[in-house]
Formats: structure tokens, C-alpha cells, sequence
């Protein structure tokens, strides 16, 4: 089968791997259909850490959905036939952390595509605990973004975000995009998207932005005011940049919540004024990867609550992934999915 190995910094090859084999009683044998780019992987091929650090050899790709191949003995939640997707992150459910109801940061956490292989290849084989079945309804490239929407779902679940509410999204990328909406469905009354591509802003509007602001043209303090925004009680920064991440707290109204979201490089730092934080009282948030929030994720995209359609840039053959991620200007048009025929 083919596959996308990951040895080192910028060295991601295209190798022919055997078909993995079911070993376990609860495995499960899936055909890979769609694999999502994620900004995770960009961060492992630049040569950084995500959420664990990526072993040489590792099969990437974590966003992932297909068909079921073959089964263990042992499992009875899907069969061979069932188009299903994948929940990457295998908890031990014996550590301190899963045991306390906090499994994200689960002390022997596997994560498909991340430390063990991945989606970016023909065939994977997964644990029954981590596969989810879907509808017909929708597609297999639908299906694939379950995850990343269950990384949003956690964040916003933390955003405390009240009906009638004034929120700010920085970054009109898939997972701003994702945020906008979810921001929406908890009873936002306006949001602000702010995106410097002129054809994410128009995808925003399309998705119910209310205000849409290019930062490099214009002033977003003008624009807000021109538009009535007094308060944004609470701020998302999607992009994983300091100066976006200050620009949060800089735009941040009184007693507001900001949720740090993009991921950063490993080593950035950024400077934050105290005095800023207290004067108008604001909380500083981050979130850490899905737990315990794909079924509902699933639930959002099968019954059309949420548009993941939308955001995708292009669908792409695994043969074109390395070269994708080493084009900087090319992965950030927009949302690219590994699609396998």
C-alpha cells in the first residue's frame, strides 16, 4: 500500500508498505478514503512537536475516514462493509489523568498518525474503542474532518460564550471557520472574523460572519466601531502566531474570555502586560486536543448542524503530500484533504 513515512524534518517519503494485518481481538482493518491535512502535521514536517513527539518511520495522518475492512473477535460496534472514522487518540484509562476524567493528557496516550501510523496511507488498523460509524449522507471527506471539529468542540466548550453574545475569531482557516460556527450555535448574536485572504473572509460570510476584517488593509479597532462593536466578550485566535494571539488580548473586551487556540511553535514567546489582564479582567484560556467530544462532533456533521464542506481547498492523491507541505505558500490556501480511490 502506499503510504506517507515521516524520518525526519522536511524528509517525508512515499514508500510501499505491507497491508497492516489485524493482530488483536479488538482490531479493526480500514480502508482509508480521506485523510485531513492537519496543521499538526505542517508542525511535524517543519520539524516540531505537536501534541507528543512523531517517532522516524511514523505513518502521519490523523483526520481520517473510511471503510471497514476486517475485524477482531472480539468486536461488535462496527463490521466489515461500515464507513466509519477515527478517534486518534487512544487513552490508557488506568492513569491518574484518565482515572480523574481528564484523558487528554493521559500519561500512555497512543495517537494514531501521530505516534503510531496513521491515515496518510491505503489501510490502517485501529482499535474498536476509537471507531465510530457514520451515516450514508455524508462523505467520507466530511467524515474526516470529525476530529479536528472535536479539537473546536473542546475549546469552545470553554469559551464561555453566552446567547447574545459579541465574539471575535482570528484566522479564517478550517478551524476558525469550524469556531465561527460552533460560537454561532452556542447563541452568539454577532461574530467578527478577522483574515487577511480576501477569499476566506467571502467563505466566512457565506458560513454567517457578521463583520469580516482584513488586518493588513484595514484598522480593526476602526472597524469595529464603525459597526457598533463596544464589547467582545470573548476572543478566538485560530492562526498559532504571537502577534495574532496579542492582537486577541488587545481587542478583548471587559470581563471577556480569550482562548489561545492555534498552536505555536514550541520555543515562542510572547509578552503579555498584567495590568492589561486586570484592568479589564480577562481570562486567558488554551485548549488541548478532543476529549471525549467526538461522538458529538460526528453528531454536528451528520445531521448538517455544522458545514465542513465548505473550508476544503482541495482534495489531493498521497503522492502529492510531501511536496504540499513543503510549499508553505501552497498548504496555507486552505484546507487540503489525501483522498484515496
Amino acid at each position: 500500500m502506499k503510504s506517507a513515512v515521516f524520518y525526519k524534518k522536511e524528509d517525508l517519503r512515499i514508500e510501499e508498505l505491507p497491508i497492516p494485518e489485524i493482530k488483536n481481538a479488538d482490531d479493526v482493518l480500514i480502508r482509508v478514503r480521506a485523510c485531513g491535512i492537519c496543521g499538526t502535521d505542517m508542525h511535524i514536517f517543519d520539524g516540531d512537536e505537536g501534541a507528543a513527539p512523531t517517532p522516524a518511520g511514523t505513518v502521519l495522518g490523523h483526520e481520517f475516514a473510511g471503510e471497514v475492512v476486517a475485524v477482531g473477535s472480539a468486536v461488535k460496534s462496527v463490521k466489515a462493509g461500515d464507513r466509519v472514522c477515527v478517534d486518534p487518540n487512544q487513552l490508557c484509562n488506568v492513569c491518574d489523568f484518565c482515572r480523574e476524567g481528564i484523558g487528554h493528557f493521559c500519561e500512555s496516550m497512543v495517537g494514531i498518525g501521530t505516534t503510531v501510523n496513521g491515515g496518510f496511507a491505503e489501510y490502517c488498523v485501529v482499535p474498536q474503542s476509537q471507531v465510530y460509524a457514520f451515516d450514508e449522507s455524508i462523505t467520507f471527506a466530511q467524515a474526516a474532518m470529525t476530529e479536528p471539529v472535536a479539537c473546536c468542540l473542546h475549546g469552545i466548550d470553554m469559551c464561555d460564550i453566552v446567547p447574545g453574545a459579541t465574539v471575535a475569531v482570528i484566522g479564517g482557516g478550517m478551524i476558525g471557520l469550524l469556531m465561527m460556527q460552533l460560537a454561532k450555535l452556542k447563541g452568539a448574536a454577532r461574530i467578527v472574523l478577522i483574515e487577511p485572504i480576501a477569499a476566506k473572509r467571502e467563505i466566512a460570510r457565506t458560513l454567517g460572519a457578521d463583520i469580516t476584517v482584513d488586518p493588513m488593509t484595514q484598522d480593526v479597532a476602526q472597524v469595529l466601531a464603525e459597526n457598533g462593536v463596544t464589547r467582545i466578550s470573548t476572543v478566538i485566535e485560530c492562526v498559532g502566531k504571537t502577534a495574532t494571539m496579542k492582537q486577541a488580548v488587545a481587542i478583548a473586551g471587559k470581563k471577556s474570555t480569550v482562548m489561545l487556540f492555534g498552536l505555536t511553535r514550541p520555543g515562542d514567546e510572547m509578552e503579555i502586560k498584567p495590568f492589561e489582564l486586570f484592568k479589564k479582567e480577562i481570562t486567558l484560556k488554551a485548549s488541548f486536543i478532543n476529549p471525549y467530544t467526538q461522538k458529538r462532533a460526528l453528531a454536528l456533521i451528520n445531521s448538517g448542524r455544522i458545514d465542513v464542506s465548505s473550508m476544503i481547498y482541495k482534495c489531493i492523491p498521497v503522492t502529492e503530500l510531501p511536496a504540499t507541505l513543503a510549499d508553505k505558500k501552497q498548504r496555507s490556501a486552505g484546507k487540503y484533504v489525501v483522498t484515496f480511490d
